[in-house]
């Protein structure tokens, strides 16, 4: 496998939130660049919600061009790809690093890092790590938001294929029916929702029952269910259910695999996402958005959010950056979520055209192409 290959372990930690990103970065890397990728995953079950297509019961298969592999911590002897990709700071398998060490043309190893708009990123991105022990080096890898960074995800067509939907009213109108989404009426706002446990999700849901026009909210199975269902009195809820009080409307949604997730995006006025991968990829749809951040004990997950949303809102009018401050802050523990939403709606049109333009700066920043111009650089 020493010619143009990649291996890419993945650590199952949040759920869908690590395997996310390498699912789409294996996928990328296979199919838009030809490289034979094997993706070593080691919770099978929550990668088949990403892909029905794969079998949660089988160690080796092929699904989309890349192989999946399940990495079990009796590791087997195999040749090490080219490319070694460990997202997340994971820790290889001992005997995989070994065989590495020993190859003559030493693998591009590389550990893929969490994204992160903060400054310091620019100044770790591509450092080297020499390892201890072992004739090897491990470059640091950071996603990022400018030139001096890794960049985001993007594959070769999303652009257009999100302009074409977001450009047709008759694709959308089917979209909705295939949901079983009612057509839409005079002033209704449409709104995803996706995202952990949340202390203002009452609160927000309650300001959307009293909002002086409809709202209908797209809600995918997840985290956020159980206290949705407890909102409407109920104790439980599952795909299909349809809750309505006053001027708002929940339609719970089946987990979707990664493509239809972005048609979702595409198709609401309004985004809330969590975690790395739904963040970029509403970043993609170019609606206005919120990001639920994973929490940390320490709070430095605040300055992350603040970062990004930094850099997201500069150059926008005072009124807007406020807007945008105060639901990010509100909707990740800060007070009044209410108030900060009735600001935050009031911006929409300006924040829609804002995130056209944020997303066409981004795309020319593309992560699977400066991961492999440094990995043929390094060869």
């Amino acid at each position: 496998m020493r010619s143009e290959s990649c291996d890419i372990f993945c650590n199952v930690v949040d759920n869908y939130g690590d395997i996310g990103v390498c699912w789409r970065l294996a996928r990328q890397l296979a199919n838009e660049h030809g490289l034979a990728v094997r993706l070593w995953v080691d919770d099978l079950a929550s990668f088949q919600r990403l892909c029905p297509d794969t079998d949660a019961a089988l160690d080796v298969q092929r699904c989309r061009g890349v192989e999946i592999r399940h990495w079990t911590t009796d590791f087997p002897a195999i040749e090490p790809a080219s490319l070694v990709i460990e997202a997340f700071a994971c820790t290889l398998p001992e005997r995989y690093v070994t065989a590495m060490a020993v190859l003559q043309r030493k693998p591009v190893w590389i550990n893929l890092e969490y994204l992160s708009a903060e400054d310091w990123v620019e100044g770790c991105h591509k450092l080297p790590s020499p390892h201890p022990r072992l004739p090897l080096t491990k470059y640091f890898f950071f996603p990022g938001f400018t030139e001096r960074t890794g960049g985001l995800l993007l594959e070769r067509d999303l652009l257009a294929r999100r302009d074409a939907f977001q450009s047709d009213a008759e694709v959308q109108q089917h979209y909705w029916r295939s949901l079983g989404v009612q057509e839409r009426i005079a002033g209704e706002l449409r709104v995803s929702l996706f995202g952990y446990e949340n202390e203002a999700m009452e609160a927000l849901l309650g300001c959307w029952e009293k909002g002086a026009h409809p709202l209908t909210c797209l809600l995918p199975e997840g985290r956020s269910l159980p206290q949705v269902a407890a909102f409407f009195g109920h104790s439980t809820g599952k795909a299909g259910d349809i809750w309505q009080r006053g001027n708002l409307r929940v339609h719970v949604l089946p987990f979707v695999e990664q493509e239809r997730y972005d048609e979702l995006l595409w198709a609401c006025d309004v985004n809330f996402v969590r975690g790395e991968d739904s963040c970029v990829r509403a970043q993609w749809a170019a609606n206005p958005f919120i990001w639920q951040i994973y929490p940390q004990h320490d709070g430095v997950h605040l300055a992350k959010l603040e970062a990004l949303r930094a850099r997201y809102t500069a150059g926008l009018l005072p009124e807007t950056v406020l807007s945008v401050r105060d639901l990010s802050l509100a909707w990740n523990g800060g007070p009044d979520v209410a108030g900060a939403w009735a600001h935050f709606a009031a911006q929409g049109g300006m924040l829609a055209r804002h995130g056209k333009e944020w997303a066409d700066r981004l795309a020319n920043n593309n992560l699977a192409l400066n991961l492999l111009d440094f990995y043929r650089q390094s060869e």
